[in-house]
């Protein structure tokens, strides 16, 4: 086990090295830009761009650093282009626009009176300073999806040049003449390159006119390093994140997961033991990975990858894992790992598949979180509690799964399940009360003050309580198993408002640096649908039981 765990590491390690390697024509990716409060490479930059205005990072196949290009070289080819998106049917509704159409140009949606009108209608809501409802909150994003557009082909979002001194680099439409040649000579040898692939020109030609880019890039950079270089000293950082761009290590992750949990599914149904070992190699190498992309951001960007939803998000399936590990190797369950990997897997699969309401670009900390020491200590020891109940939560599926099979025949995989939940809220109640500790000397720190019910500090109390209630109630025997199954899903609500819902849905209180919109009918349907399934189970339970006692 040991030998193929080291060779499927080697070959992922040499797999992730060639993803660093750059190809002629990459260096554009490269290129240092100043954005959003920190300095990133212009692929990142690209990426984010495409995706406010589009809501991909590819745009028929072409990569956004192709794409962001041309939009400053040539804004009006894409006057006609159906780039901007509009998900909202009441903004659909409102534009006079059809509700079965995604992807609209320019002139349909910013050409007409109604987008002016649109635009009077959320300023005057803003003014009220009341919470956005979706409807406004899509109106805004048309509003900076037209911003962003209009900025980039204007030249003056993209801030390539670090000034003597200061801090705010210069934007493209204001380079000095000197820089502004070499930008030109940037954009000269861009077209050419993009033009001989258009053109399916021989091989040797489009290495050339590649090479020609990266010499463009490579003698700004050279220009623009002189003028500063404190400010251009990115390199090995910028060279990691165009890598952790182009790897996406948490997608690896969860493909491994997956594969870990079939092979697991099969070991615990099934009782293939001779599958366990390959099950745990395909967890380690998801686990390596999943390691690697947090080292990736946490190097990046010199703090603890716990500042936002999608952050969290990919620590708490870290954290998932984990526990799920450390109880299978000490109660030898084989469903234990299994729960855990499928709930990790699925968390990883909705933060890669929802980048509008999870945001995965890397920002800056909010200037009320600019405290490395207090936002690894509380956020994450507060959100790793949610990684021991999220995994009681996929065991409490698990069973009342097995409930639904047959109580009787499947008693012993019932009482694994009820023994790993109550251990996983064990675990979680024991990182969650120290959490909220750490969070109140933090308040009393930032804001003066330890406690003072604001719903993030409220719901993160309720949800407390909610476990205490339930480890208590199954210690004194008044919960037995199926109940545990049960609480262990209705629980997991207080920890999903505590973590979701405060920051996505109330949209109150002194943690608005965390707080996001949408998915809300998502979230919601995927609550309910638990509650649903838990209590068709308890009908149809009841209903045995009573037939049984009939017979």
């Amino acid at each position: 086990m040991k030998k193929l765990l080291l060779v499927l590491t080697t070959v992922l390690l040499s797999f992730s090295a060639l993803t660093a390697m750059a190809k002629p024509g990459d260096q554009l990716k490269y290129l240092p830009v100043q954005d959003g409060g920190r300095i990133k490479p212009y692929d990142s930059f690209a990426k984010e761009m495409l995706e406010i205005v589009y809501g991909k990072s590819r745009y028929e196949g072409r990569n956004a650093t192709e794409i962001i290009l041309t939009w400053m070289l040539s804004p009006q080819a894409w006057s006609d282009k159906k780039i901007f998106e509009v998900r909202n049917h009441q903004v659909l509704e409102a534009m006079k626009l059809p509700k079965d159409q995604r992807y609209f140009n320019g002139q349909e949606l910013f050409g007409s009176d109604r987008f002016t009108l649109l635009r009077q209608e959320l300023q005057a809501k803003r003014e009220t300073k009341e919470k956005l409802n979706p409807y406004f909150q899509a109106l805004q994003r048309l509003e900076n999806q037209f911003f962003v557009f209009q900025e980039v082909a204007a030249g003056r979002m993209l801030r390539v040049l670090p000034p003597k001194e200061g801090m705010n680099w210069t934007a493209v439409a204001d380079l000095p003449e000197a820089f502004q040649q070499k930008f030109v000579g940037i954009t000269t040898a861009f077209v050419t390159y993009i033009g001989a692939v258009a053109n399916n020109s021989n091989q040797g030609d489009v290495d050339a006119a590649a090479i020609k880019l990266d010499e463009a890039v490579n003698a700004f950079e050279t220009a623009a390093r002189a003028e500063n270089p404190e400010a251009y000293n990115h390199d090995t950082k910028i060279k990691a994140e165009v890598h952790y761009n182009s790897f996406h290590p948490f997608r690896w992750a969860y493909v491994f997961y997956i594969l870990a949990a079939i092979v697991l599914l099969l070991v615990w149904a099934l009782s293939k033991e001779s599958l366990m070992k390959a099950g745990w190699v395909l967890l380690a190498l998801g686990f390596i990975l999943h390691t690697y992309g947090f080292g990736l951001r946490m190097y990046i960007m010199e703090r603890a990858p716990v500042s936002n939803m999608y952050e969290t998000v990919i620590w708490v399936s870290w954290g998932t894992i984990l526990f799920a590990a450390i109880l299978e190797l000490i109660y030898k369950f084989r469903i234990i790992l299994f729960a855990g990997t499928l709930v990790s897997a699925f968390a990883l699969v909705i933060a890669d598949f929802a980048p509008a309401v999870l945001d995965p670009t890397l920002q800056p900390l909010e200037p009320v979180l600019r405290s490395n020491y207090w936002l690894t200590i509380h956020v994450m020891t507060i959100t790793i509690s949610y990684a021991a109940f999220f995994l009681a939560f996929g065991l409490g599926d698990l069973g009342l799964f097995y409930y639904l099979k047959g109580e009787e025949k499947n008693h012993d995989k019932i009482r694994a399940i009820v023994t790993a939940i109550y251990r996983s809220m064990q675990i979680g109640v024991a990182f969650l009360a120290p959490g909220i500790i750490l969070g109140g000397i933090w308040a009393d720190y930032s804001w003066g003050r330890f406690w003072g019910w604001d719903p993030k500090e409220t719901w993160a109390l309720i949800a407390l309580l909610g476990y205490l209630a339930v480890l208590h109630a199954r210690y004194a025997g008044m919960i037995k198993n199926f109940g545990m199954v049960v609480t262990a899903i209705i629980t997991f609500s207080l920890v999903i408002m505590a973590w979701y819902g405060v920051n996505f849905v109330l949209g109150a209180g002194l943690h608005s640096y965390g707080f996001g919109a949408g998915g809300i009918e998502y979230v919601s349907a995927f609550v309910a649908a638990h509650m649903l399934f838990a209590l068709y189970v308890w009908v149809v339970r009841q209903g045995r039981n009573k037939k049984s006692a009939k017979s």
